[in-house]
């Protein structure tokens, strides 16, 4: 587990499983999409509620499947981001606005999510720090994130200067797709 002041940050395996349970019970807006926005085709996002979503999402931890990381306060999980292979975010290789850019083994950090006593902590950079930690751990060699181009919208998908901060940098994209930001973990 990683440690930064206060905060501790630690995959969510199949052994972690019941700390994203609490999570998603705690946080009740955390389940209404429950990271399935972008991991389900949008046919089967639309017909999963709020239980199917976040079941879908359990399901997957608890199968060992790469979920994402918790950031943990006082034994508490706290913090959510969701970082798992490209592959497996179903909604973003098929989008239509993302564009789906070149490379292997390519980790994507789809979202994040605070409790509201966790928020305005500076807690987003360690968090995120640990996430590419993860993924580099797992064999990736590139992460990719998607700001949202400007404004509040979308700002649980992270900041462009979020990002700038941590390493990524822009990558050319075709006019009117969305933002691509990536960091090279390993050549």
């Amino acid at each position: 587990m990683d440690d930064a002041g206060p905060y501790s940050f630690a995959p969510v395996t199949a052994e972690r499983a019941a700390n994203l349970a609490e999570f998603c019970q705690v946080y009740g807006k955390f389940g209404y999409c429950a990271c399935q926005r972008w991991r389900l085709p949008s046919g089967q996002y639309r017909a999963a509620d709020r239980a199917g979503r976040t079941a879908a999402l359990l399901d997957s931890a608890r199968a060992g499947e790469p979920v994402g990381v918790l950031a943990y306060h006082g034994g508490r999980a706290v913090g959510w981001c969701s970082i798992a292979p490209r592959d497996s975010y179903r909604a973003i290789t098929t989008s239509r606005v993302i564009p789906h850019l070149p490379g292997a083994a390519v980790w994507s950090v789809a979202c994040f999510f605070l409790a509201p006593a966790a928020r305005h902590q500076r807690l987003l950079p360690p968090l995120l720090a640990a996430a590419c930690g993860y993924a580099a751990d797992s064999g990736a060699a590139t992460v990719e994130a998607y700001p949202w181009p400007g404004g509040t919208s979308y700002r649980w998908m992270g900041t462009r200067e979020l990002y700038l901060a941590a390493g990524f940098h822009d990558v050319p994209t075709p006019d009117g797709s969305r933002p691509v930001m990536r960091r090279t973990l390993r050549p």
